[in-house]
């Protein structure tokens, strides 16, 4: 399809202030081409656009040209909206006589149809404002507003200029500064390879820091266009992140990870050998693993990395997390059947850790402070208790960089045509489909969907449009769905016009092209963390009414509204029921989750004025130094430590408990699904997601509406208290306690102390459910350890019956409750 781009997407650049250092040397390695304009300093011909030139601008012969463009409307970014043709070219005319910048014009087949400008970061722009690499080169360009859009255009401009850039044999990194609020750009850069280095401030705007290398532009633009379905053309570059250094470290951190959380799990059993020292054992004894640790409280082990010893029959040799878990498997259950699986996962995880090794470092304080979505694709951990938590297994390398999360490469979502009779749409009952495909699709889109159709003589009223993954396109529909697309049930129509980012769930994607729509989550038949991330159609149906029941139950709680929580309700969905594989297979089989999807509300638009977001997961992050996230929003709020996660509880525990004690619900309050609404470092309110998949109520006879009560289930009474225990005290605050207490910012006894009155405040807010927290006692002297990689160890593919949840519990013993010393007296 041709679709040009309307909008401005270039960097945003602001000419120079007077009195900025401006010094006579040039730039070593960027001599300037020579005042010839109609000469072609670069040419590069796109597979599917056709040839892109350069030539040095002439600023009096291109002034007119120039204004139509930086005046535009979507040039807004551009900052010259106000200059007229003779400030134009004054500008340009500086820029060619300055010895450290210059600009070129850009055509495509012959047309001029962009802007390039290079300049030397030591020297313009950035002087003072981070530190320059030899072999640095600053880079803005802006693409020519245009009536009609051109499908991939903007993307082949940013790849001609940056193969411009980089043909010069002295450029090493190109360096961009657009403006923090521009998420197109920043997705746009994440394509081509640039990470971001952080915020910085500009006296005309605060920018986002971005450097790409050499290597990282061609591994990002060397892997095949996730349309194309290829295998790549530049293979070596794929796995640069794969380095023996990179290797070794990723393998101390995830040994690190398992002696800590199999030991947590009472799966090994660390032998003391000194104050602070212990010794694990391989199954026939002849490895030995010696660490030093605190243990401190819910029995975390805070393992040290750097002190982790490997010896097998006294000769020393370096921690490798496969080789444990061969080591282990009799103590870690590890059948026959399910260790393969279960060591290409931890392969994966480990490949997962060496790729985010290798981008640039970003300190907690540098990461804090970004936007939205750098921190979510920021993040290195995964899940803080499982083990082998980055599995994806079905991803090609080429696919990795185009479609895992911390790649932060933008995604286009494929869509296709399906019969009405094979298809079910469910939406909230104030919205409606025409309505819905029309915002997110837009006119001209549907019309080229709708010709489509025509043109294979199908009528389009037969049929209703899914998103749908990429990956799921090109390694299963195309090939699992083969008889429904040969008898046109299923019509593949192209690209959606917008762009997105892949969030941590790997299947949810968030629209940054326009952060205001829905997030859209997609049926995705990769195995990854004991589970086959498909959706099912039947599952989906009631999506909208559980979204929709639990926003008025929210509404209309008046404890619930006090705390500001809110969720991002899935206001749609929509799934295809393939009739062959529905006859051959019980309802939670994997083939009949291939083809599903829903819309998901961004909490863009009711983001109140100076307000951010960041995901939950962030704040147990920590970076290459071992610096806490957390602690860098603590410094940044000026509170003390126990006030801000005081804050931070009301938020988050408060709503989680009067769910339970009001209304027997219970959410899954992990990082990845939670929200942070923060103002000036303090977490002023959360929002939950992830909601129709996730919640119940605990309570089998619970007076729901019809389409709502696939979410009971009888959960026994002494289990329904683990909902906080397990997910929110071991799970979650557990990993964030361990974090602060070692950085010495907040100590365990303080951090237990601050939760057991947030606790207790609540409690006295609610003495009309005095007698179900009785029974439920959040102050018990102890409470069951409930094991998660027990689970994935167990099964690795299929870890919990979601219609029964309760019965795959593993549980070990028990754990010390840390709230049971400040229990209140009455």
């Amino acid at each position: 399809m041709s679709e040009r781009t309307e909008r401005s997407e270039g960097h945003e650049r602001m000419p120079s202030r007077p009195g900025m250092s401006e010094r006579t040397e040039r730039s070593e390695g960027h001599e300037r081409m020579p005042s010839q304009p109609r000469m072609t300093a670069f040419s590069r011909v796109d597979d599917a656009l056709g040839e892109f030139t350069l030539r040095p601008l002439d600023p009096d012969a291109d002034a007119a040209l120039l204004h139509r463009w930086v005046t535009h409307p979507k040039s807004a970014f551009w900052l010259m909206q106000d200059a007229d043709v003779d400030a134009v070219a004054a500008e340009y005319r500086r820029i060619a006589d300055h010895p450290h910048h210059d600009a070129y014009l850009g055509s495509w087949r012959g047309t001029p149809a962009f802007l390039a400008e290079r300049y030397d970061p030591a020297h313009v722009e950035l002087v003072d404002l981070y530190d320059p690499e030899p072999g640095d080169v600053g880079m803005h360009f802006l693409c020519a507003p245009a009536d009609t859009p051109v499908h991939g255009f903007t993307r082949a401009v940013i790849t001609t200029v940056m193969a411009w850039l980089f043909a010069d044999p002295a450029t090493r990194r190109v360096v961009v500064e657009p403006d923090v609020r521009n998420t197109a750009v920043h997705a746009l850069n994440a394509a081509v390879g640039f990470t971001v280095v952080g915020p910085i401030r500009k006296p005309e705007k605060e920018a986002l820091l971005s450097v790409c290398t050499r290597d990282q532009f061609r591994a990002a633009t060397g892997a095949p266009a996730s349309e194309e379905g290829g295998t790549g053309v530049n293979a070596s570059a794929s796995v640069d992140h794969l380095t023996p250094e990179a290797w070794a470290t990723a393998n101390r951190l995830l040994v690190r990870k398992a002696l800590a959380e199999f030991a947590h799990e009472r799966l090994i059993t660390p032998e003391p050998v000194g104050p602070g020292q212990w010794l694990v054992r391989s199954d026939d004894g002849a490895v030995e693993y010696r660490f030093a640790a605190q243990r401190l409280a819910l029995d975390h082990w805070q393992v040290d990395a750097d002190s982790i010893v490997r010896r097998r029959d006294g000769a020393e040799l370096p921690p490798d997390a496969v080789d444990l878990c061969v080591e282990l498997r009799g103590a870690l259950g590890l059948t026959d059947a399910i260790l393969p699986v279960y060591l290409e996962e931890i392969t994966s995880t480990l490949a997962g850790t060496a790729y985010k090794l290798a981008k640039p470092a970003l300190s907690a304080a540098e990461l804090a402070a970004a936007d939205f979505q750098a921190i979510e694709t920021g993040m290195t951990e995964g899940h803080p208790c499982f083990v082998a938590n980055n599995g994806r297994i079905g991803f090609g390398v080429h696919e990795y960089h185009a479609y895992a999360p911390e790649a932060a490469a933008p995604v286009r979502l494929l869509w296709l045509a399906a019969h009405r009779d094979h298809t079910t749409f469910t939406c909230a009952d104030d919205l409606d489909y025409d309505t819905l495909v029309r915002a997110e699709l837009g006119e001209e889109t549907l019309a080229g969907f709708t010709a489509t159709l025509t043109g294979l003589g199908l009528d389009p009223a037969d049929y209703l449009l899914v998103p749908v993954h990429p990956w799921q396109w090109w390694n299963k529909l195309a090939v699992t769905f083969a008889g429904e697309v040969a008898r046109r049930r299923l019509v593949c129509l192209g690209e959606g016009p917008d762009e997105y980012l892949a969030q941590q769930s790997i299947r949810t994607f968030f629209n940054v092209s326009d952060p205001a729509k829905h997030y859209v989550k997609t049926a995705l038949s990769v195995l990854n963390m004991g589970f086959m991330r498909g959706l099912s159609a039947a599952y989906m149906e009631a999506t909208p009414a559980i979204n929709d029941w639990l926003a008025g139950l929210i509404e209309g709680d008046p404890v619930l509204k006090r705390t500001g929580l809110s969720i991002i309700r899935e206001r749609a969905a929509i799934g295809y029921r393939h009739r062959q594989y529905e006859a051959a297979t019980d309802r939670y089989s994997p083939y009949r989750k291939m083809l599903a999807a829903l819309w998901r509300e961004s909490p863009v638009p009711g983001l109140e004025p100076g307000r951010r977001l960041a995901t939950m997961a962030s704040l147990l992050h920590l970076d290459r130094d071992g610096r806490s996230l957390a602690a860098a929003l603590i410094d940044e709020s000026g509170l003390a430590p126990a006030d801000w996660l005081r804050r931070y509880l009301d938020a988050y525990l408060v709503p989680l408990l009067h769910s339970l004690y009001a209304h027997d619900l219970a959410f899954m309050p992990h990082g990845e699904n939670v929200i942070l609404v923060l103002d000036g470092g303090v977490v002023e309110r959360v929002v939950f997601k992830d909601i129709a998949e996730e919640i119940v109520v605990m309570d089998p006879d619970a007076d729901l509406p019809e389409r709502v009560r696939r979410i009971r289930a009888a959960i026994p009474e002494d289990e329904k208290i683990l909902s906080i225990f397990t997910d929110v005290f071991d799970c979650f605050l557990r990993h964030l306690s361990a974090a602060l207490h070692t950085q010495g910012v907040l100590d365990q006894d303080g951090f237990w102390r601050t939760v057991a009155e947030c606790a207790a405040g609540y409690a006295a807010t609610v003495p009309h459910l005095a007698d179900r927290m009785r029974r439920h006692d959040l102050f018990a002297p102890e409470f069951t350890l409930s094991c998660l990689n027990r689970l994935q160890l167990r099964n690795n593919q299929q870890m919990v019956d979601l219609s029964d949840p309760s019965a795959a519990l593993q549980f070990a013993g028990t754990l010390v409750n840390p709230l049971a010393p400040y229990a209140p007296r009455d």
